[in-house]
């Protein structure tokens, strides 16, 4: 996937850019990390590209993507999820009321969750549905999610451009980064799920 990507930049520069970062958004399983730093290495080498429409480029790009899963999550609407439950919930033992309590919050708290989790891998993405799903207003959501999105594609894309030809020993430290949030995010749904299976007991 990493030759393909590069593949990609190189022959279509910004636009390359601007499409593997919204495909990432509505796939995360696209490294946004391989997509960035190594455009902040091709700024390094070439003239005829600068850190700004780099930055531009992805942006737009992130937050295009981010718009497509907020409206995903809009479209599928509380009511469809509230008919899921009530037919299945059983299997993880979740009511009605659960979900409500879950939308409650994510209404308290959702623009800070927005911004913060522009910097959690895979959440980063996946964020934007329950934001569509809350129906938190348009406006706010993309300013937040731009916001956080500048400040994550900026600190990549100078990274590959200060580490030049050795910009893949990003990777490694990010590969690392994103395995403790990972195991983060694991241990919050066991505890999640033990706590539903010892409340309804």
């Amino acid at each position: 996937m990493q030759q393909w990507i590069m593949h990609v930049m190189e022959q279509f520069g910004y636009l390359g850019v601007f499409l593997l970062i919204l495909l990432e958004n509505v796939f995360p399983p696209i490294p946004s990390e391989i997509i960035l730093t190594f455009g902040g290495f091709m700024v390094d080498q070439s003239p005829k590209l600068s850190f700004i429409g780099m930055l531009t480029a992805s942006t737009l790009g992130a937050v295009s993507g981010a718009i497509i899963l907020y409206y995903l999550g809009h479209i599928l609407g509380l009511r469809r999820i509230e008919k899921i439950i009530d037919k299945y919930g059983f299997i993880l033992r979740l009511e009605i009321d659960d979900i409500h309590k879950a939308n409650k919050w994510f209404n308290k708290y959702g623009y800070t969750a927005v911004f913060l989790c522009r910097f959690v891998p895979l959440i980063r993405s996946l964020i934007s549905i329950p934001a569509g799903l809350s129906q938190m207003a348009l406006v706010p959501f993309i300013i937040y999610t731009t916001i956080g999105t500048i400040i994550w594609n900026a600190v990549l894309i100078y990274l590959g451009m200060a580490l030049g030809q050795n910009w893949e020993k990003v990777l490694y430290y990010f590969d690392m980064y994103s395995n403790v949030f990972y195991m983060i995010i694991v241990i919050l749904l066991i505890a999640g799920i033990i706590y539903l299976y010892k409340r309804k007991r």
